[in-house]
């Protein structure tokens, strides 16, 4: 499984030859963003920034798109999305929070998530692999409270996301406080994360930043 970023909450997760596509960016947002095709577009909330599944028809790939609540099963690949809220671009807003089982590997990405969860999800929520966290604030989670759900979550490895550009945060204040809380004392990133299972044995709430790709 490969992972890259392309600003706020856009993510690509590519194994072999299937592409998932998380809150990609529309052409009708102020923010960057970056066309490839993908097999699942995956959309929390209805914002621009964060609904472009037309990105992410490209070429011969004209993705499934999850943008809600329910099970869906495609092509071996089980998703599950859970209601939850979001104060993103101002006011109440349904935002849906996905898990995804692919390659032996459990994923969990909160999109644009902006208070605790509720109990009964959380409870659902076992075995995380890979968490995607929103911390930049301003509609969606602060870095300390953040970091409190990422911790009671117990997952191998926390990805950051929504900071920086486009987040109501000032840039890099967000990360750092973020990594403050995690007991990080300096700022390491890398442009694309590689993972296999066994690659996540051992670790517990490791965080890593992934650049952006934008």
């Amino acid at each position: 499984m490969i992972i890259t970023y392309h600003g706020l909450e856009f993510f690509k997760v590519q194994f072999g030859d299937t592409i998932l596509a998380f809150n990609p960016i529309s052409k009708k947002s102020k923010l960057k963003t970056t066309r490839f095709g993908a097999n699942i577009a995956l959309v929390t909330i209805d914002h621009g920034d964060m609904n472009g599944s037309d990105q992410v028809a490209f070429g011969d790939k004209a993705p499934f798109i999850a943008s809600g609540p329910g099970e869906y099963e495609i092509s071996g690949i089980f998703i599950k999305g859970y209601p939850t809220e979001s104060m993103y671009g101002g006011g109440a807003h349904r935002n849906t929070m996905y898990t995804v089982t692919l390659e032996g590997m459990n994923i969990c990405f909160l999109g644009a998530l902006s208070k605790d969860l509720d109990p009964v999800a959380e409870e659902e929520l076992d075995g995380i692999d890979v968490l995607f966290v929103p911390i930049g604030g301003g509609g969606v989670l602060d870095p300390a409270a953040a970091y409190k759900i990422a911790v009671n979550l117990e997952p191998k490895i926390i990805i950051p996301m929504h900071y920086g550009e486009g987040a109501e945060s000032t840039p890099g204040k967000a990360l750092k406080t973020f990594l403050k809380e995690a007991g990080e004392e300096k700022l390491t990133s890398v442009d694309k994360l590689t993972l296999k299972k066994k690659d996540l044995e051992g670790k517990e709430a490791e965080v890593i930043v992934l650049q952006s790709n934008t």
